[in-house]
C-alpha cells in the first residue's frame, strides 16, 4: 500500500478508537455496558443488526463463493424479509417486555434454570467458534496484500476490537457499526465501479450479463429436490428460513441489538429496515464475485489465488509441474479471451450459428481452466500436506493488483470495518451471556453493579483471546461464509425449537424443553455423520425434533410446571 492508502487506513482506525473513548464516559453500570440503557434509535439499531451479520466474511467468502459457483448462494437470503416480519410479531414483544438482558434469561422465566443454562452454553460454543472465523477473514487480506504473518495480523486486529469494545461497551459498538455499515455500502459501490472500469473498452453491462450467463453464473434459482444439494430454492426458502429465524430470533448477538432500542416500536422498525435492505445488499456483494468471473475471461487469473501457497510450491520439487500448468493455462486463457471477444462481435452482428459455436468453445475452455486450477490446487495440497482451498483469496488477489492508489486503502478499511462490526458484536453477546446467564445466575447473585461491570469487561477480554485461538485454525475450513453457516446450522434449529415451545405451546414445561433440546441436537449430529443432507436442512430437522419431543414429554410429565412465570405471558 502507498502512503495515501495507509493514511486512509490510519484515519479510520484512529476515528474508531477516539469514538469508543468518547462513548466510554456514557457507560454507567451493566445495563449501560450491555444494553446502552435501552435508549438507542431504530436506525442505529437496524444498521448494527445488519453490520453484525455482514462481516468481512461477507466480502471475502461470499465473493469467492460467487466466483466459483455463481449467484445460487442468494437463495439462502430470500426468506429474510418474511423472517423479519415474524420477529416483529412474535419474538420482539416477548423479549422487549420481559426486560431481560439475554434471550436465555427469558427461558428460565418461562421454563427452568437448566434449559436456560443449556441454551446459553450452546450459544457460547457456536458463537465462540464464529468469532474466530470473523477475525480470521481480514488476516487473509493482509497476508495477501502486505505479506504480513496471519498470526500477527489476527492479534493486532483482536487487540483493536477488544480495546474499543472494552472502552465503550454496546453503545460504542452500535454507533461504530453504523459508521462501518455506511462504509460497507460505499465499498460495495466502489468495488462494482472499479470492476466495470477495469473491463476492456467496449465491454458493457449487457456484455457482462451475457458472458456470465454462458456458464449460468447469474442463475440464482435451483428448483431441484435433491436434499444433498446445498443451495436450492427449497433448502433456501425452508432451511434458510429456519436458519435466519433462529439467528435473528434466538442468537444473543442479535437479540441484544434490538433490546437496546428505546421502545418496542423502535425495535420493530430496526428489523423492518433490515427486511428491505439485506437481500439487495447480498445480491450486490455476490455480483462482485460473478463480475470477477467475467473479468478473468479477459485478464489471466492466477492458477491459485493464495500467493503464499504458490510461493511454497515454487520452493519445492513440484515447481516444474506447477510451471507447466501455468504455461497450459496461458494458452487456454488466450484462446478463451479471443473467443469471448469474437462472441461479443457475433452477438452484435446477430450471427446465431457463430454465436452457438463460440459459446460451446468458451464453455469447454472454462471447464479446461477449472480442471487446471484443480490440478494446481492438488499440487499445493501435496506440497503442504494439507488441503488447498483458495476461494477466500479471490477478491483480495484482485484488489491488490487492480485497485488504484487511495481506493485500495478505502477497501481495506471497509473489510476491516466489516470484520470489526461482527467481532465486537460477538464479544458483547458472549460476555453478556457469560456474566448474566452463568456468573450472576450460578456463582455470585448478590454482587454490586460495579462488580458485574468489572467482570463483564474481563469476560469480553477473555472471549477476545479465545477468538484469536479459533482464528489461528480457521484457514482449513474452506469457504468462510459456508463455514459460519454450517457451524450455526448444527445449533440454531434446536435453539429455535426451544423458543417456539416457549412462545407458542402454553402446555410446554421445562422437562419437555430440555429433553427436546437434547433430542434435537443429537438428531442433527447423528444425521450429519450418516447422511449427505445439506447443512441448511439441519435447521429444519432440529426445530421439528425439539417441538415434537418437547410437546410429547411435556404431556407425559403433566404439562406446564417450570419457571417463575415472570415473563411467560407477555406479548
Amino acid at each position: 500500500m502507498t502512503g495515501i492508502d495507509w493514511s486512509v487506513f490510519a484515519v479510520y482506525f484512529g476515528g474508531v478508537l477516539a469514538f469508543a473513548w468518547f462513548q466510554s464516559r456514557k457507560n454507567v453500570g451493566v445495563e449501560g455496558y450491555f444494553l446502552a440503557n435501552r435508549r438507542l434509535p431504530w436506525a442505529a439499531v437496524g444498521l448494527s443488526v445488519m453490520a453484525t451479520q455482514a462481516s468481512a466474511i461477507t466480502f471475502i467468502g461470499t465473493t469467492g463463493q460467487a466466483f466459483d459457483e455463481g449467484m445460487e448462494f442468494i437463495q439462502i437470503y430470500l426468506p429474510q424479509p418474511l423472517v423479519m416480519v415474524l420477529l416483529c410479531v412474535l419474538f420482539v414483544p416477548f423479549f422487549y417486555r420481559a426486560k431481560v438482558y439475554t434471550a436465555y434469561e427469558y427461558l428460565e422465566n418461562r421454563f427452568d434454570a437448566k434449559t436456560r443454562s443449556l441454551t446459553a452454553f450452546l450459544f457460547l460454543v457456536s458463537r465462540g467458534l464464529a468469532a474466530g472465523l470473523v477475525l480470521y477473514a481480514p488476516a487473509i487480506v493482509l497476508s495477501v496484500i502486505m505479506g504480513w504473518d496471519e498470526t500477527v495480523t489476527i492479534l493486532i486486529m483482536a487487540a483493536v476490537t477488544i480495546a474499543y469494545t472494552l472502552m465503550g461497551g454496546i453503545t460504542a459498538v452500535i454507533w461504530t457499526d453504523v459508521v462501518q455499515m455506511l462504509m460497507m455500502f460505499v465499498g460495495i459501490g466502489v468495488a462494482l465501479f472499479i470492476l466495470f472500469t477495469t473491463l476492456p473498452s467496449g465491454v458493457g453491462m449487457g456484455d457482462v450479463a451475457y458472458i456470465g450467463g454462458i456458464q449460468e453464473m447469474w442463475t440464482s434459482i435451483d428448483w431441484s429436490w435433491d436434499p444433498s444439494n446445498r443451495y436450492t430454492i427449497w433448502s433456501g426458502m425452508i432451511g434458510g428460513f429456519f436458519l435466519a429465524l433462529a439467528y435473528f430470533g434466538t442468537d444473543q448477538s442479535q437479540v441484544q441489538r434490538y433490546l437496546t432500542a428505546s421502545s418496542l416500536k423502535q425495535s420493530r422498525l430496526s428489523l423492518i429496515f433490515n427486511a428491505f435492505v439485506k437481500v439487495p445488499m447480498q445480491f450486490f456483494i455476490l455480483s462482485i464475485g460473478v463480475l470477477l468471473f467475467v473479468f478473468y475471461h479477459f485478464e489471466q487469473p492466477p492458477l491459485v489465488f493464495n500467493n503464499a501457497e504458490v510461493a511454497v510450491v515454487m520452493e519445492s520439487d513440484r515447481a516444474d509441474d506447477y510451471r507447466a500448468l501455468e504455461v497450459e493455462q496461458t494458452q487456454i486463457h488466450g484462446e478463451r479471451r479471443a473467443a469471448t471477444l469474437s462472441l461479443l462481435e457475433a452477438r452484435e452482428s446477430g450471427d446465431q450459428g457463430r454465436i452457438a459455436e463460440l459459446q460451446r468453445a468458451i464453455a469447454g475452455q472454462d471447464e479446461a481452466l477449472i480442471e487446471l486450477r484443480q490440478e494446481a490446487k492438488g499440487i499445493v495440497s501435496d506440497v503442504r500436506g494439507a488441503a488447498s482451498n483458495d476461494v477466500n483469496y479471490v477478491f483480495p488477489s484482485y484488489i491488490i493488483k487492480y485497485i488504484p492508489v487511495g481506493v485500495l486503502g478505502l477497501l481495506i478499511a471497509v473489510i476491516f470495518a466489516a470484520a470489526m462490526s461482527s467481532l465486537d458484536s460477538e464479544l458483547t453477546a458472549l460476555s453478556s451471556a457469560t456474566v448474566i446467564d452463568f456468573y450472576k445466575r450460578w456463582f455470585n447473585a448478590g454482587a454490586t453493579d460495579a462488580h458485574y461491570l468489572m467482570v463483564s469487561k474481563i469476560s469480553t477480554f477473555i472471549w477476545g483471546l479465545l477468538a484469536c485461538l479459533v482464528a489461528l485454525y480457521a484457514g482449513q475450513l474452506g469457504s468462510l461464509i459456508e463455514a459460519v453457516n454450517q457451524v450455526g446450522s448444527y445449533f440454531y434449529g434446536s435453539l429455535l425449537g426451544v423458543f417456539l415451545l416457549a412462545f407458542l405451546v402454553k402446555s410446554a414445561n421445562g422437562n419437555g424443553a430440555f429433553l427436546g433440546l437434547v433430542a434435537g441436537m443429537s438428531s442433527v449430529f447423528a444425521l450429519s455423520l450418516v447422511t449427505e443432507i445439506a447443512y441448511l436442512w439441519f435447521n429444519v430437522i432440529g426445530t421439528v425434533v425439539v417441538l415434537v419431543v418437547g410437546i410429547a414429554v411435556s404431556a407425559m410429565t403433566g404439562g406446564r410446571d417450570g419457571g417463575t412465570g415472570a415473563a411467560a405471558g407477555v406479548g
